[in-house]
């Protein structure tokens, strides 16, 4: 197999970028908008939360070596 990469693969990776930092920030949302049915562990998902939406950030703005 070759070792160099398709053309898909940089925009697979922004595109998976963008759904992690969708459901990151989804999950943020619902975290806070429900706050009174979590009781303690709202800190523990709101924590989750950005940690994912972080990672879907990264994953968009991360620059590949050419």
């Amino acid at each position: 197999m070759s070792e160099k990469e398709s053309f898909w693969f940089p925009i697979s990776v922004k595109l998976f970028g963008i759904l992690v930092a969708i459901i990151g920030s989804i999950l943020l949302y619902f975290t806070f908008t429900s706050t009174s049915t979590l009781g303690v562990f709202t800190s523990l998902f709101g924590f989750l939360g950005i940690v994912i939406l972080i990672l879907g950030l990264l994953m968009i703005l991360i620059k590949e070596k050419e």
